[in-house]
């Protein structure tokens, strides 16, 4: 029985949606309509586990058995690395932080856009990085369609910079030896 147990966990493919600490139900209600989830399933993914933060939206739940996405959902967790590392794609809203873990552990990632948020410099971010073939990136209301249009092979993978060089440089500037 271990490796049947085995083998239909090492097929699970896991969408994990995050939207941080903050709400964004939008985005939470975009995941849990029907023809994303229906996109989702057609293009292989077998789950799709929720983290709605203080949202007041509840996705629905399904046990995946009748032919589709498995559904489950949260609010907060002490920690989603392990998460992020299981899952075979993520869906982020624009934080800087949730981004970035993302793209450093090689994760597959639309960021979806909060269009509410006033002076909204998260959209630049995501943007630029959608642009350099990081990431994609959506709007609650371009979803489907980006998930439809996603090629994954054409992610390129992100490298951070090596601060190493302006900080030396910042250091003999204010006097203090090389290293």
């Amino acid at each position: 029985m271990g490796d049947t147990h085995d083998k239909m966990e090492s097929e699970k493919r896991i969408v994990f949606v995050t939207v941080g600490t903050t709400s964004f139900d939008t985005l939470v209600r975009a995941v849990d309509n029907s023809e994303v989830k229906r996109e989702l399933f057609g293009r292989g993914y077998t789950h799709l586990l929720i983290q709605m933060g203080r949202g007041s939206y509840t996705p629905t739940k399904s046990s995946g058995e009748d032919g589709c996405l498995a559904v489950d959902y949260f609010t907060f967790s002490s920690s989603i690395a392990d998460t992020l590392r299981s899952a075979s794609l993520v869906i982020s809203h624009a934080g800087s932080g949730s981004i970035f873990e993302t793209l450093r552990l090689g994760k597959p990632l639309i960021v979806v856009v909060n269009e509410d948020l006033m002076d909204n410099h998260q959209s630049e971010l995501a943007e630029e990085l959608a642009d350099r073939k990081h990431l994609f990136c959506a709007s609650p209301q371009t979803l489907l369609r980006t998930i439809n249009g996603m090629h994954l092979e054409s992610l390129i993978p992100y490298h951070p910079g090596d601060a190493r060089p302006v900080a030396k440089l910042i250091n003999r500037f204010l006097g203090f030896p090389d290293d």
